[in-house]
């Protein structure tokens, strides 16, 4: 996937778990989780700057694009 999310590196500069995240943001461990492994679809904005608030972090330190080399455009 060209999104990859870096929540996992962002918690550890921190030096806050997982758990100790989701508890101030309100969501699940198991979504804090999927997060961090890039297994979701999408991620609701009010979720995101919550995030961003407690690490003091802005989003594009969570996320980055990574263009996939078999989708890039033919030179012809």
């Amino acid at each position: 996937m060209p999104i990859v999310v870096s929540l996992d590196v962002m918690l550890a500069r921190r030096k806050m778990r997982s758990r100790d995240l989701a508890a101030r943001i309100g969501i699940t461990e198991q979504n804090v989780s999927l997060l961090k492994s890039g297994k979701v679809k999408g991620i609701r904005f009010d979720t995101l700057e919550a995030i961003c608030r407690v690490l003091e972090c802005q989003p594009g330190d969570l996320l980055e694009w990574h263009p996939d080399p078999a989708e890039a455009p033919s030179s012809d």
